[in-house]
């Protein structure tokens, strides 16, 4: 059976988005970029927006019972590769050994001309999630 995830604030909804999907013992994570709780790209650059793409990210890991340390595959999108080795330095700052699998892409656009980075992910959700 197939259960919505939402957070607060849910910035998907408008859009017909889910911010995850729970499958089983499997949490499927939509794209989470670096928008602040009104739903607005924070100002910063690059870094600003990777750090706030990884706590949206991380809030609607918990929200689903899992955790950044239960990611199994991260995808990240960047619209500038230059910013490849921030990237390697968020996920020092948010992944730990095991690192999830990954893949790192840049594309032309996302969702809203100011986004530089937009992060989805797959993880396992804990059997005692309700203690976290």
């Amino acid at each position: 059976m197939l259960e919505r995830i939402i957070t607060q604030p849910d910035n998907y909804d408008p859009f017909l988005l889910s911010q995850a999907i729970k499958f089983g013992n499997l949490l499927f994570v939509s794209g989470q970029a670096g928008a602040g709780d009104d739903g607005k790209i924070v100002d910063g650059g690059f870094r600003a927006q990777g750090e706030q793409a990884f706590v949206n990210l991380r809030r609607a890991l918990e929200a689903g019972g899992s955790g950044l340390e239960d990611v199994i595959k991260v995808t990240i999108f960047v619209t500038d590769m230059g910013n490849f080795e921030e990237v390697v330095e968020l996920r020092r700052q948010f992944f730990a050994v095991p690192y999830p699998a990954d893949t790192i892409a840049e594309i032309k656009a996302l969702y809203d001309p100011a986004a530089m980075i937009e992060i989805e992910a797959i993880a396992a959700v804990r059997a005692n999630a309700e203690q976290m």
